[in-house]
């Protein structure tokens, strides 16, 4: 596993639950707006944790810790990732997976053996623009729209997520998002932020009043819907 990054201590990442939150290195994507570039295109060349500092620290800290965040990059271009999650599920915490969906046999697979316990997809954008919104042209969306719809019988904690960008989303691309998570317990539009690791820089976000107005678009099709990573 090449783990290039661990937050000890955040109460942000897995909602409910005080966690310590892993990132991988690598992804199949290539989203302009990508505030972890650095992970996606170099993860060689970034900076590397040990499992084994990484499990002493959780060990020091699991009477504190409730769970366990595994983001990316995207986490299950790793074959290993069944067994990392084994180890740190072996010491009592949760564990919840952040994921694009690209990968739905091994999400599938972690959640018939109950694995994980809460799970994240980012949902890119409306199908007629996922291509733009994941830097591959033509990109056929079938593997997603399956990790969609086995999240939707599934009885496992999840939720749905969009980074909403100016140059990519529109009120359109929300009701056809909607249309396509019809039924989801829970659906939330992301604050796009620029930074120092953005991917494809001078991309723009919206207003909290827009992405508002955003979220009461999806609000019919899903049980709740709401905004994030913006200041009240």
């Amino acid at each position: 596993m090449e783990i290039h990054g661990f937050n000890k201590t955040t109460l942000l990442d897995y909602p409910g639950h005080l966690a310590s939150t892993i990132f991988l290195g690598g992804c199949n994507f290539r989203c302009p707006f990508c505030h972890n570039s650095s992970l996606v295109l170099n993860p060689a060349g970034q900076p590397t944790i040990s499992e084994e500092e990484v499990f002493k620290t959780l060990n020091k800290r699991k009477g504190v810790l409730e769970g366990v965040c595994i983001t990316g990059g995207e986490p299950t271009l790793y074959s290993g990732l069944p067994q990392f999650i084994d180890e740190i599920k072996n010491m009592g915490l949760k564990v919840k997976l952040d994921t694009n969906g690209q990968n739905p046999k091994i999400l599938k697979d972690l959640i018939a053996k109950g694995s994980i316990d809460y799970v994240a997809m980012d949902i890119k954008n409306s199908k007629e623009k996922y291509g733009l919104s994941i830097g591959i042209p033509n990109f056929d969306i079938s593997k997603v729209s399956e990790s969609i719809s086995f999240l939707l019988s599934s009885a496992i904690d999840y939720e749905f997520r969009t980074t909403v960008v100016k140059e990519h989303h529109t009120a359109e691309d929300f009701i056809s998002i909607g249309k396509w998570i019809e039924g989801a317990k829970a659906y939330y539009l992301q604050a796009y932020r620029d930074s120092d690791d953005i991917l494809s820089p001078g991309l723009s976000g919206y207003s909290k009043e827009e992405l508002i107005s955003f979220a009461n678009v999806v609000k019919p099709y899903v049980i709740e819907a709401g905004i994030r990573g913006i200041e009240s």
